[in-house]
């Protein structure tokens, strides 16, 4: 293969990678907690859109579990956007024939 070859190969990596990551920006996950009684929405650059607390939990009493549902909740739709882009980046780098433990993006 010549270098040339790899560089073009390279390059059109390098514009799926980033027309991928443009397209999972904006996607949005929801992640919940506390059997759906807190609900967070977030997009692919993880900032939060929109929260959704039950109000059984709108009490005084309930405010540590409420905190720790948040963080849960969150928890749960940043793993949903961490799965979405490795599944991408699995389906994107199938063929390459990569060495184990090689990482992409660089």
């Amino acid at each position: 293969m010549n270098l040339q070859k790899m560089m073009k190969q390279a390059q059109d990596m390098q514009q799926k990678m980033q027309d991928m990551q443009l397209k999972l920006e904006a996607e949005e996950s929801e992640g919940a907690a506390g059997g759906g009684m807190v609900k967070i929405r977030i997009n692919g650059k993880n900032m939060m859109l929109a929260v959704k607390i039950d109000d059984s939990l709108m009490k005084a009493e309930e405010k540590e579990v409420l905190e720790d549902l948040l963080v849960a909740a969150y928890n749960d739709a940043r793993g949903k956007v961490d799965a979405a882009f490795s599944d991408q980046m699995a389906k994107m780098t199938s063929g390459l024939n990569l060495p184990p433990g090689f990482k992409l993006p660089f």
